[in-house]
């Protein structure tokens, strides 16, 4: 079995292509269902908002890569996402997970948030059973690397996120912005990180609306000097916002140029949303600000620097970590063979057993010992085989033995 990821992330693809091809939970489920309907044996969807990656384990890696990026063109009717997409083979796509997860491969350097998009990948493949030995083994190993580097960094300690860059872009672009208005839209991972970090700042004046009004209100009791308003009200609460920051899971944009037609004073905008939550055409206004995903990502310039120090510092320890993982895999090139020569001797043992109990009367104690006599035997036949193959460290030499033994026992 062979490793395979085909994806978009920010490196590679404006923010336009990346909203167009983002996976919403429900799309997960789905697109998941379909890839190993087309023969995949091992798939896991990692969707955010600076990926969508496709991890698979296939048989063969360059003919099912050309599947998953026709996958992608045909799934979400866009053709020319081919010109967008990246591809990654066997190694390389362990060492992007394991980079992924250390946020190396992150638009701020070292943010906490995709180690949780991970594992709640992970997860979701492995109820949906679509993740099985070998993609199990490799993200549960690249979370648990990633956690122990972060604990041994600043960066584990100093984490940054987008949320954190655009509001500290709002705290320099914004005069008198402790005294400012704003309007909270949408209270998931990113809306909390927003209120978390505007609370640092000594910003008291803020709104929270969301369409779930349950939980504004319980946002509410925790955050005293907050107001809580239904999502009904939306279009009242915006005239008198001079900070407004989107963070929803909308599927479409919701805000426009006419919803910001009635408003009374200049107005910055913050949109952490993808797809986006605010329309671009916004930000053409007068006295209008709108910052995105993407325009924060000018913040990055010392994030690169402190990526590639970080990266260097600790890639011994993710190469060896590589290298581990690579080792066991090699070792499950003999499972077919393996589970194979068990499943040929079990047949034998119930083919025998149906013969003796046809020839021979025996009570149910004596039909006991004999099954276990003859099961102990065949397993002994194939124990030593099973052990010399399973120490080979030659991935070719190993691959010259399967090949004798399935053909001289006739095994799928």
């Amino acid at each position: 079995m062979e490793l395979g990821l085909v994806g978009v992330n920010h490196n590679n693809s404006p923010i336009e292509v990346r909203e167009r091809l983002n996976f919403t939970e429900s799309k997960k489920i789905e697109a998941t269902d379909l890839l190993l309907d087309r023969g995949l044996e091992e798939v896991i969807v990692l969707s955010t908002c600076n990926r969508s990656e496709i991890y698979f384990v296939c048989e063969d890696v360059e003919e099912t890569s050309e599947t998953v990026k026709d996958f992608f063109s045909t799934y979400f009717h866009q053709e020319d996402c081919r010109n967008f997409l990246f591809e990654k083979k066997e190694t390389d796509v362990i060492r992007h997970l394991y980079q992924v997860c250390l946020g190396m491969d992150s638009a701020v350097i070292g943010e906490d948030q995709i180690l949780g998009q991970v594992k709640d990948a992970m997860m979701n493949a492995m109820e949906l059973r679509s993740s099985k030995k070998i993609l199990n083994r490799l993200f549960q190993e690249a979370v648990t690397t990633a956690k122990r580097i972060k604990s041994e960094t600043q960066i584990s300690q100093n984490p940054l996120s987008l949320s954190y860059i655009g509001v500290k872009r709002l705290k320099e672009e914004v005069k008198d912005f402790t005294q400012a208005k704003v309007l909270l839209i949408g209270l998931g991972k990113m809306g909390l990180l927003a209120l978390k970090h505007l609370e640092a700042e000594g910003v008291r004046d803020i709104t929270l609306c969301n369409r779930n009004y349950a939980k504004t209100l319980e946002l509410q009791s925790q955050y005293a000097f907050c107001k809580a308003e239904r999502y009904q009200r939306l279009a009242e609460l915006i005239p008198e916002a001079t900070i407004i920051i989107c963070a929803t899971s909308s599927p479409h944009t919701i805000l426009s140029a006419r919803a910001l037609a009635e408003r009374k004073s200049p107005l910055h905008l913050l949109d952490l949303a993808l797809p986006r939550d605010i329309d671009e055409s916004v930000g053409t206004l007068e006295d209008v600000f709108l910052y995105n995903i993407d325009s924060l990502k000018s913040e990055s310039d010392e994030n690169i620097r402190r990526r590639k120090e970080v990266l260097e510092k600790h890639r011994g320890t993710i190469e060896e970590a590589i290298a581990e993982f690579e080792s066991w895999r090699a070792k499950t090139l003999t499972d077919p063979v393996i589970r194979s020569l068990n499943e040929r001797c079990s047949q034998i043992k119930q083919d025998t057993l149906s013969y003796i109990y046809r020839k021979v009367p025996l009570e149910h104690r004596h039909k006991k010992v004999i099954e276990k006599m003859l099961e102990s035997a065949l397993k002994r036949m194939i124990r030593e085989p099973i052990r010399n193959l399973k120490q080979m460290e030659e991935e070719e030499e190993a691959q010259r033995y399967m090949d004798m033994l399935s053909s001289l026992f006739e095994l799928r």
